[in-house]
């Protein structure tokens, strides 16, 4: 289900980022254990989105170091940050959480079809594999945005609001998939205003504490 875990405690030292006009963190220190479901809370603007975004490599900071021991990190996005004209399918949007393993050339095996098979049942994505991601709802999308991160089998999951636009059942859902992640080993970070994913955590990060300005 999962890859090694990164052997080594994950830390953002001395970070220091913003965006044009905007200063985010300017002296950011965070540890995260290994191995365990960690929820980062804070208020909106507080950062949470891009601190996920710096421990994925998507973003590089002014000032500081970001150590997390693996570069092979799945990030799984809200799905307002992905268009909705997106000419994919479902299915195909969950295989792209195979590439990193395929690399550019290689075609998927019966493994990867089967891993990828196996998160759009979890999800009750089956019937909808061939469906546009322009034509699923909100719920839906955000659905095969968690299938594909989860269908990369990374040893560091990171998650930005993962039960947003879900139902209590596909939620609760959801934060067990988190815990049996955590369980088998895999880094699991979540950045969350739900309080059912902090009270399942493991640990908690809170940005509203942690940032220097």
């Amino acid at each position: 289900m999962t890859a090694a875990p990164p052997r080594t405690a994950i830390a953002v030292r001395g970070i220091a980022f913003g965006y044009p006009a905007t200063e985010v963190f300017r002296d950011l220190d965070v540890s995260i254990t290994p191995g365990a479901l960690t929820a980062v809370t804070g208020s909106n603007g507080a950062g949470k989105s891009t601190l996920l975004g710096l421990l994925a490599g998507v973003l590089r900071p002014v000032r500081g170091t970001v150590e997390t021991g693996t570069a092979n990190v799945a990030l799984a996005v809200q799905r307002s940050h992905v268009t909705d004209t997106f000419p994919i399918t479902a299915a195909e949007a969950v295989m792209m959480g195979r590439w990193r393993r395929l690399g550019l050339l290689r075609r998927p095996t019966r493994a990867d079809h089967a891993v990828v098979d196996q998160w759009l049942e979890e999800f009750g994505l089956t019937a909808l594999r061939h469906r546009s991601l322009g034509e699923l709802s909100g719920g839906q999308r955000q659905r095969v945005l968690l299938a594909q991160a989860f269908a990369q089998q990374a040893p560091l999951l990171l998650l930005d609001e993962p039960t947003t636009g879900l139902d209590n059942a596909a939620g609760a859902m959801v934060i067990g998939h988190l815990r049996r992640f955590a369980a088998a080993g895999t880094t699991v970070v979540a950045a969350t205003h739900d309080a059912g994913v902090v009270s399942a955590a493991d640990h908690r990060v809170d940005l509203d504490a942690s940032i220097r300005h």
